[in-house]
């Protein structure tokens, strides 16, 4: 048995070990949005928080802004902190997008440290374009923490570039870079670890996007990407496979750019995506350990509440939550399909929250929700 076969099979037999069981998938489309609360049985994970407290805000010393990135550290080591969350900025202070080089270090307390400042001409690797941080914030078993890039020189789409994903260390430094192998505009992620091995699920929105100036294309991927973790030496690229294919992108003055968002990973293997064009959450099945691409998966539900979803994470009864990038609202969807329950986070400017809403973690022992307002420059937590 091949090393890379050994560590695809060590990374699928960690998924075993999430604690949440998620419920069968059932393809499902257009199901009905529902108000907060239980609906036909279904248990609501968001409808037992009532309350929204700002943690801190999230700008930095060098004042960037625009936060994207929300990661929770799972355990204290170097300048990482038990409990704390890491906050990936997408602007500068200028505002233009696809220029922030900052992650930020915030406490449940509100106290604010900045993690990394990341400079693009003191990387151990390539990064075609620059540093423009994404939502792809994920932290790895050793620390590793793993960022997207996705970087402009003016903030305007015309000028992105593929990007790349940087590997620090727990100390903040940049000890890695992936680029090529299907990288090109790393978006958001999630990713599964171990000791020895950890998976990247990488979402990637210019594949032809830049050329067709404005018009669907619809070549958008996800990516799994195989890496072997050592102790002291930076985590290595053992492996790629692309699992999702096809999904619609385009640039958009606003945003930047619009494609396949959140991916969030549930206890059977199957990766759910916010596609964010397409209105809808479809799901990947066998993510850990397929070896082709699924198309854009099976749909599991469209329309309803969902009003361009961006952020994506699953809850601790595997449900999947998301946030609209056209409004300022949470929406909470079974597996099976089924919007049980909604809620705005943000109600500012008009429409409500519109561009508001972006990453988001569920808080440790699932007490809470911690998501970034882009609004106001803030982490927030939903409890």
């Amino acid at each position: 048995m091949s090393f890379i076969h050994r560590v695809a099979l060590a990374s699928a037999a960690s998924v075993a070990t999430f604690a949440a069981a998620g419920l069968a998938i059932a393809p499902a489309a257009g199901a009905q949005a529902r108000g907060t609360g239980q609906a036909h049985g279904q248990q609501s994970f968001i409808s037992q928080f009532h309350k929204i407290s700002t943690i801190a805000s999230t700008v930095p010393g060098n004042g960037d802004v625009n936060p994207y990135g929300v990661a929770v550290v799972g355990r204290s080591q170097g300048i990482l902190h038990r409990g704390n969350v890491l906050v990936s900025n997408f602007n500068n202070k200028a505002n233009l997008q696809g220029t922030g080089t900052t992650i930020v270090q915030v406490s449940p307390g509100g106290s604010v440290r900045t993690f990394a400042r990341i400079s693009a001409k003191h990387l151990p690797g390539a990064c075609p374009g620059g540093i423009g941080l994404t939502t792809a914030l994920s932290i790895l078993h050793g620390g590793w923490v793993v960022v997207g890039s996705l970087p402009t020189t003016n903030g305007m789409a015309a000028t992105a570039k593929a990007g790349c994903l940087l590997v620090l260390d727990r100390w903040g430094h940049v000890r890695e870079t992936l680029s090529g192998y299907g990288i090109n505009g790393p978006w958001d992620m999630t990713a599964i670890s171990n000791h020895h091995v950890a998976q990247l699920f990488v979402t990637n929105v210019l594949n032809g996007t830049v050329a067709a100036n404005g018009k669907v294309v619809n070549k958008g991927t996800v990516l799994r990407l195989t890496l072997a973790l050592h102790r002291r030496h930076a985590p290595h690229l053992v492996a790629t496979t692309t699992i999702g294919s096809g999904f619609g992108q385009r640039t958009d003055p606003a945003a930047l750019v619009v494609g396949p968002t959140g991916v969030g990973l549930n206890s059977h293997g199957t990766l759910f995506v916010a596609d964010s064009l397409g209105n809808r959450i479809t799901a990947i099945p066998g993510a850990p350990f397929r070896n082709n691409s699924a198309g854009t998966g099976f749909p599991v539900t469209s329309g309803g509440a969902l009003n361009t979803p961006l952020g994506l994470t699953v809850a601790p009864n595997g449900n999947v939550l998301t946030v609209n990038g056209g409004d300022g609202k949470l929406v909470e969807t079974t597996p099976a399909g089924m919007q049980i329950a909604h809620r705005f986070l943000d109600k500012s400017g008009s429409p409500k929250g519109a561009g508001a809403l972006f990453g988001l973690a569920v808080a440790p022992h699932g007490s809470g929700l911690y998501y970034v307002d882009d609004a106001v420059n803030t982490l927030r937590l939903l409890h």
